[in-house]
């Protein structure tokens, strides 16, 4: 014969309150809000990631997702449930390639790249940055030029008909100093060299 279990009101508001609060710890629902207030400074209808119904039509017909582990739609849950920290430490959120083609079939009609990019920019402000993102960040900042240019490239240039130069700031050296002067204004040198403190290795 099964015996009866009694459990008085203290035990069971103890044992709410202890689910509550690994509830809590493991659903960060701020970051839900978070994402809607930061995409929304730039996008249009965010708020509709809450309606999202995960009928996987944007994984679905994602082009990188045949080639990578990148799910969309697991970033747009992971985003309805609160778990921030599983959505800007993961690599895959950079194997998006924007190509806006989940965007454009949402039967809910979510902003799914727009807030795919303002998840990637709230990683970085929280310092999850890939290495060679720092360090194509780095060539911007100390040469105005996010893609090097060395001798090699130079000859290859030549050889095609092109100046040896890119009509960048390599052609235009005065113009470094500009370029570096708006990297500082706009808060990017600071976000990358805070960034790369905690640079994913």
């Amino acid at each position: 014969m099964r015996s009866k279990v009694e459990v008085n009101a203290d035990q069971a508001l103890k044992v709410i309150d202890l689910s509550t609060t690994q509830l809590i710890k493991k659903f960060d629902t701020d970051f839900t809000q978070e994402v809607i207030e930061y995409a929304s400074k730039f996008f249009e209808n965010v708020e509709n990631v809450k309606s999202c119904i995960q009928c996987a039509t944007c994984t679905g017909s994602c082009p990188s997702g045949r080639e990578t582990a990148w799910r969309v739609r697991k970033l747009i849950r992971q985003i309805q449930l609160g778990l921030k920290n599983a959505a800007i430490r993961n690599d895959v959120l950079w194997d998006c390639t924007t190509c806006y083609t989940c965007q454009e079939r949402c039967p809910r009609l979510i902003p799914i790249t727009d807030i795919v990019r303002a998840v990637r920019n709230i990683a970085v402000r929280n310092g999850f940055m890939l290495p060679r993102h720092v360090q194509v960040a780095g060539l911007m900042i100390k040469h105005g030029h996010a893609v090097p240019i060395n001798d090699e490239v130079k000859a290859v240039r030549k050889e095609i008909g092109l100046s040896e130069l890119p009509p960048t700031v390599h052609s235009y050296p005065d113009a470094l100093g500009e370029v570096k002067k708006l990297l500082d204004e706009t808060g990017f040198t600071k976000l990358v060299e805070e960034a790369s403190k905690g640079v994913q290795k």
